[in-house]
Formats: structure tokens, sequence, C-alpha cells
């Protein structure tokens, strides 16, 4: 095929995805009721886990991209400790469509990220006295899609007539 003079049109370069840097942005875990929290448990702790994810642009091609995960371990009315890893990562992205950009940002970027946070909370925990806490794969298509609902949802309460 040609573009009309004879040439044929070049096609787009492909998109890039680059990690520039990949930091602890945030750090923290808490032990509140050791030595006693670290002794037998008759039964295994409730482990609450949310994770978040968040994206800034830094330059025309450079973002910011965070992941934070929280948790907190209770056996009954005790806590047996708690944590919080905000974790960052700096990306370039060249030659990505428009449309394209939030999910590389909420999704691909994440996905990149999340082993290395993983493993800083197993090892956290595991440092605080319990065993390591392994959190298992996270579905960030999944989480992308429930942010957008609720984005559209409170969009349209928004613009509701009173």
């Amino acid at each position: 095929m040609t573009n009309g003079n004879g040439a044929t049109p070049e096609a787009a370069p492909p998109p890039q995805l680059n990690v520039l840097a990949q930091y602890i942005k945030d750090l923290s875990f808490e032990n509140p009721n050791a030595p006693q929290s670290l002794a037998p448990q008759g039964q295994p702790p409730q482990i609450n886990i949310q994770i978040n994810v968040g994206a800034n642009a830094l330059a025309e091609t450079e973002y910011e991209v965070t992941l934070t995960i929280e948790g907190k371990a209770e056996s009954g009315s005790q806590v047996m400790f708690s944590f919080e890893l905000v974790y960052g990562g700096v990306f370039r992205l060249v030659n990505v469509p428009q449309e394209h950009l939030s999910p590389m940002l909420l999704i691909e970027c994440p996905r990149l990220l999340f082993p290395f946070a993983r493993e800083i909370v197993a090892n956290s925990v595991r440092d605080g006295g319990f065993p390591p806490l392994m959190l298992d794969p996270v579905d960030f298509v999944s989480l992308y899609r429930q942010n957008m609902e609720r984005q559209a949802a409170a969009q349209g309460v928004q613009g509701r007539p009173s």
C-alpha cells in the first residue's frame, strides 16, 4: 500500500515500557502485643489485606506508579501484627496510545512491581517474628475494572440533579 506519492507508510513505532526505578516509599510494621503475640495460638489469625494502585505523571513520558499494600492479622480482639507498604516505581512509556495509557499504568506497571512488594511484605512479617506472609497473586485487571466502575458510579451520582 502506498501513501499517495508512491512511498509506503511507515509502521507506527511499537509501544515501549521501561522501568527506570523501583523503591520503598513507605514501610511500617507493627507488632504491638509482642512478645505475647508470638506465643502459639489456638487458631490461625484472621488476616485482612487491602491493595491500591496510584499513578502520577512526572514528565511527558515518565510516570510514578505506587502500589500500596496494607494488612492486619488479628486473633480475637488482639492485633498480632499490622503493616503498610507503599512501593513505587518510575516508568517511561513511549508510543502508547492515550486510550491505553491508563491500563498500562494501573495494570501492567503494578504487575511488574508486585513480586518485589510481595517479598518485602513476606520478609517484614518474618522479621517481626511470624511466619512469612506470602501474598496471593493479584488480578490487577479486575482491580482496574472495579476502580473504573466505582469512578463511573461516583460521577453518575455527582451528575444527578438535586
